[in-house]
């Protein structure tokens, strides 16, 4: 069995982009810079309604494997799809780039692959309309045990914790993980998310997690109090604790050691998968033994590469980008 650096458990969503402007935003009824979930119905309405569109593979754990793999480590992504024209695309796309997709696409059922409608703002703003699909139907039937057992790093996908099911998989997921010696992790995904399950998600940093990735605003939803009162809560239960701050300083605690990663600020082209591509920066910093601060500064750089063009996963070659300013 292969023996993969990083296995990621997350939505399986195939992206359709469309750059717009916001009076179409207004005129459809789109809250812009935030992502909303939406029904089958007015999943077509505002697919119809995209001009120009780009489809591709998307997710946010699927996108942060895609950074994983531009940086040369071997990834397998656990997630589900339809055995439709979306699902087989999206199954062999991350192929293709380079990731397994370890579970064959669903024959039968009443749920389509899953896909958001992007649509992006002259400003690189983002405002996603998300259709669940299968992917929400994840569980732990899914999570093959020889797989996460074999993983060095384990990356869950807050947005799956949803569901009873999902919390199942993460469980059996992590649990494997830990067993065959690796490490498992969590991005927070969304402050709503963690209001609708605290107390399952406080358990399962404490409990089963050995670093957790989130924003300032998840963070402050997770223990209900101010930034710093959080950060020195979930130090105190988990082993290495990222907050990203919406570019500004990026704060790490792990290690023995609090510090803060400087960001420069840009202006983006497209803020789609910033969040993802830190997290594959850090990760692969944190696979390759490096340490804290080169890691986090490995983050913002992924995340730099990305919002300068359109689309969620790096174009450039993210291992040239650390050469250029000394980390590898």
């Amino acid at each position: 069995m292969t023996q993969y650096q990083v296995v990621g458990i997350g939505n399986a969503i195939v992206d359709v982009l469309s750059q717009t402007d916001d009076d179409l935003l207004e005129h459809l009824g789109i809250t812009k810079g935030v992502m909303q979930l939406i029904e089958r119905e007015r999943a077509e309405a505002l697919y119809s309604a995209m001009e120009q569109r780009t489809e591709a593979p998307g997710g946010s754990v699927a996108n942060t494997l895609a950074g994983l793999g531009n940086l040369g480590l071997s990834t397998a992504f656990i997630g589900r799809v339809r055995d439709d024209a979306l699902g087989r695309f999206y199954a062999r796309s991350m192929a293709l780039e380079g990731t397994d997709f370890v579970n064959a696409p669903v024959a039968g059922g009443e749920l389509p692959t899953s896909r958001s409608m992007i649509f992006v703002t002259a400003d690189g703003e983002r405002s996603m309309n998300t259709y669940l699909g299968i992917s929400a139907e994840l569980g732990p039937e899914d999570v093959a045990e020889v797989v996460a057992g074999q993983a060095k790093i384990l990356f869950l996908e807050g947005y799956l914790f949803d569901k009873d099911k999902g919390k199942a998989a993460f469980l059996k997921a992590a649990r494997a993980c830990r067993a065959g010696g690796g490490r498992a992790g969590i991005a927070l995904s969304d402050p709503f998310c963690v209001d609708r399950h605290r107390a399952d998600f406080r358990r399962l940093v404490r409990d089963e997690m050995d670093y957790v990735i989130g924003n300032e605003h998840e963070w402050e939803s997770l223990y209900q109090c101010p930034l710093d009162a959080a950060l020195a809560q979930a130090a105190a239960e988990c082993e290495m604790v990222v907050c990203t701050r919406s570019g500004t300083d990026v704060v790490l605690i792990g290690q023995g050691e609090r510090l803060t990663v400087p960001v420069h600020r840009v202006v983006p082209v497209d803020a789609t998968g910033a969040g993802d591509q830190f997290a594959a920066g850090f990760l692969y910093g944190y696979a390759t033994g490096q340490r804290l601060a080169v890691a986090g500064r490995m983050g913002c750089l992924a995340a730099s590469e990305v919002i300068s063009h359109f689309g969620a996963r790096p174009e450039a070659d993210l291992r040239e980008i650390f050469r250029g300013h000394g980390l590898i």
